[in-house]
């Protein structure tokens, strides 16, 4: 095997390792709380806008820090980063049960945003240092499974503990898990490339646009943009959409999600590293289109398994591979701005997402709600043709250029 042949080229370290569960813990406590925040502040008495914004805030926290952490990752040690973001995840999480009243809650909302943002750039970056650079897209899609994986699990006990349980104690369960997480990425050997070790603070000078946008990879996080406007309809309303629907098995549709984006992301991985990822981004947006036409005209668990399933193989394979993409963009010491670019871009689609589509809930039914959002997916290939189309125009000439010289 190739990861046996040389130490610069092995993938599976005990850091990286390690990151991938420390990441899985943070995505379990993290995804517990997607399927039922939204159903839980509706039982309050929240209007359809309100329960839009439970995503959204989250959102407009995770963009908000992200340049500036991103800023950082260019002068600063990992671990310290990876420290801060990950005891503010357990601190603000466990807090929840005191946030009874529906503008606290969202406020909290707004916070843990912010805490998320800030963790997830920095846990995204320390896995694209310490991947071989030959093996990136195979290392990001492995890495990408520990979210995966945690979609497995998380959801499902979310619902269940949502359901037999208090809130307090469904969140003392996610708080936990929170904690897990907080020492195993404590373990972490984490590796700060040199270029960023010898620059100082005082060599960069702050700016939030800069921290924000990077030039090189705005092509892949716009695509990553427009995919998540229209999968984030999901993430808001999938639990209310089988409530609706009489569908009381919802945790179907998040196993079979994620176990076919488990079987799918190695792939996906490797069809990156071999070919890149445009064509890959085609036809896993196409895919994950089916499944949420499928998902919409559902009426029965079995169709709620089938939308998952497609849906797990198509978006399942898309966000290791447009995270990937990006980064490829950016040079060594821009790579947490990468991160924190296409982290924003994905956490602005689904969390606009929720919240546009949310206002939309007294003119439409769930179900059409999906079809209406999935046209951003249609928008996303198109895009994805075009540009790519002009690119490869572009080499062209420039290498007839250069021969007739």
């Amino acid at each position: 095997m190739s990861w046996l042949k040389e130490d610069k080229e092995r993938l599976w370290t005990k850091s990286f390792i390690l990151l991938m569960i420390g990441n899985l813990f943070t995505f379990m406590s993290f995804q517990m709380l997607i399927p039922t925040l939204p159903p839980y502040i509706k039982s309050v008495g929240a209007t359809g806008t309100e329960i839009g914004l439970v995503t959204a805030l989250f959102s407009i926290g995770a963009i908000i820090s992200r340049p500036i952490i991103g800023y950082l990752l260019e002068y600063r040690d990992r671990k310290p980063l990876v420290f801060l973001g990950a005891g503010a995840l357990f601190l603000l999480t466990l807090l929840y049960p005191i946030s009874q009243i529906i503008m606290v809650f969202l406020l909290f909302r707004l916070l843990h945003g912010l805490a998320w943002g800030w963790s997830t750039t920095v846990m995204g970056t320390a896995a694209v240092d310490i991947i071989p650079r030959s093996r990136l897209g195979e290392g990001m899609g492995y890495f990408g499974l520990s979210i995966t994986i945690g979609m497995i699990i998380a959801p499902s006990i979310g619902i269940v503990l949502f359901q037999y349980t208090s809130f307090t104690n469904f969140i003392l369960i996610s708080s936990g898990l929170g904690a897990i997480a907080f020492v195993l990425l404590m373990s972490v050997g984490y590796q700060t490339p040199e270029l960023v070790k010898q620059t100082k603070k005082e060599d960069l000078k702050f700016s939030y646009f800069r921290s924000t946008f990077e030039k090189s990879c705005w092509f892949p996080a716009t695509v990553t943009l427009l995919i998540c406007l229209g999968y984030g309809t999901i993430v808001t309303f999938i639990v209310i959409f089988g409530e609706e629907r009489g569908i009381t098995e919802i945790y179907l549709y998040y196993l079979a999600n994620a176990i076919f984006a488990t079987i799918s992301r190695p792939i996906a991985g490797k069809w990156f590293d071999l070919k890149g990822p445009k064509g890959l981004v085609v036809v896993m947006t196409a895919v994950t289109f089916i499944g949420m036409w499928i998902l919409s005209f559902a009426h029965s668990s079995l169709m709620l398994a089938v939308a998952g399933a497609i849906i797990g193989i198509g978006f399942g394979s898309l966000m290791p591979t447009l995270q990937s993409w990006t980064v490829s963009e950016t040079t060594v010491n821009r790579r947490g701005v990468g991160t924190g670019m296409f982290m924003s871009a994905l956490d602005f689609g689904l969390g606009f997402s929720g919240l546009v589509f949310g206002m939309m809930l007294s003119f439409f039914d769930i179900g059409r709600i999906f079809q209406i959002s999935s046209l951003f997916l249609v928008l996303s290939i198109i895009l994805t043709l075009v540009v790519s189309r002009k690119k490869s125009a572009s080499t062209k000439q420039q290498i007839a250029a250069e021969s007739h010289r």
